[in-house]
C-alpha cells in the first residue's frame, strides 16, 4: 500500500539527473509541438519567453493543448471505463503506475477484474494517480500515464493489457529503484509484448512525443479530488471500499478468493 500523504527518501543524484534529462527533453518536444502546432506569430512574438514559462512550470505538460484519448469521456477525458456500459455494477480502482502494491494487486487480482469486466459482472472505472512522483522524486508516474494514454487511444483492451504490463514481475521497477517509467524507450519494450502495440507507430510517437502529457496531469488531478481516497491501491464496488481495516485505512484484497468474497457481498443482482 502507498500512502498518497508520506515523505519516501530522495533517490540518488544520479537518478534525479536523469529524471531532469528527461523532463527537459519533453519541454523541448512541446516547444517545438507549439511552434508547429499554431499560433506561429504569437509564439514568435513570445519566443524569449518560453523557455522560461515551460522550465519554471511544476508540472510537465501542463502549458501544452489537451488531446483526449480515444475511448475516455467527460470534459477533460479524465473518465476511463472498460466494460459493457449496461452492467449494473463498477468496480473504482485507484492505482498510481508507480505503487508496488498496485502491482501486487494486478499480478494476483488482475486476470480475475479482466475476466470479470467481459461476463458483465461488472464495468471497471480507472482512477490514475502520479503522487508517487513527489514522493519519491522523478517522473515515472506521468510518464506511464501519458503511455497508458496512448494505449487507450487504441482501444480499452489495449490500455488493459498494457496496464497489466506495466504492473507485472517482470517490468514493474522497485518503488525505491530507478525510475524506469521516466524512460521512454522502456514503456515501449513494455508495449511490444501487447500484441496491440507492438511496432505501433503511432503509439510510440504519442509515447515520445508527450501528446497525452496534459491529458495526463488532468487525470491526476481528477485522482487527487476524491478525498476519501488516502492510499493506493484502494478498490470500490458500488461505492464500498473493499479490503480489510489498517491504520492506513482499508488494504486492498491480496488473494483472488478474499476479492471474490467481498465483490459477491457488494454484487447488485
Amino acid at each position: 500500500m502507498s500512502n498518497r500523504n508520506n515523505q519516501a527518501n530522495k533517490q540518488a543524484a544520479r537518478e534525479r539527473l536523469r529524471a531532469e534529462r528527461e523532463r527537459q527533453a519533453k519541454k523541448d518536444r512541446l516547444r517545438r509541438q507549439l511552434i508547429v502546432g499554431g499560433a506561429i506569430v504569437g509564439v514568435l512574438a513570445i519566443a524569449g519567453g518560453i523557455g522560461v514559462v515551460v522550465a519554471t512550470s511544476g508540472d510537465d505538460g501542463a502549458d501544452a493543448p489537451l488531446v483526449k484519448p480515444a475511448n475516455s469521456s467527460g470534459p477533460k477525458g479524465t473518465t476511463i471505463v472498460v466494460g459493457k456500459p449496461d452492467a449494473k455494477n463498477t468496480l473504482d480502482l485507484f492505482e498510481d503506475p508507480r505503487c508496488p502494491g498496485c502491482a501486487s494487486f494486478e499480478q494476483t487480482v488482475g486476470a480475475t477484474v479482466e475476466k470479470d469486466i467481459k461476463d458483465g459482472k461488472y464495468k471497471a472505472s480507472y482512477h490514475l494517480g502520479t503522487f508517487l512522483d513527489n514522493n519519491l522524486q522523478g517522473t515515472g508516474s506521468k510518464n506511464a500515464l501519458n503511455a497508458l494514454g496512448a494505449s487507450l487511444n487504441v482501444s480499452p483492451e489495449a490500455f488493459l493489457k498494457y496496464k497489466y504490463a506495466l504492473f507485472s514481475k517482470e517490468f514493474h521497477p522497485q518503488e525505491t529503484g530507478p525510475d524506469k517509467f521516466a524512460d521512454d524507450s522502456y514503456l515501449i519494450k513494455v508495449a511490444d509484448t501487447v500484441p496491440a502495440l507492438k511496432g505501433n507507430a503511432a503509439f510510440q510517437k504519442a509515447v515520445k512525443d508527450g501528446t497525452y502529457d496534459r491529458w495526463a496531469l488532468e487525470v491526476s488531478k481528477a485522482f487527487n479530488s476524491v478525498k476519501d481516497v488516502k492510499s493506493t491501491p484502494t478498490i470500490k464496488l458500488n461505492g464500498t471500499v473493499l479490503g480489510t481495516d489498517t491504520p492506513q485505512g482499508k488494504a486492498a484484497p491480496s488473494s483472488v478468493a478474499a476479492f471474490n468474497s467481498l465483490v459477491d457481498k457488494e454484487l447488485k443482482k
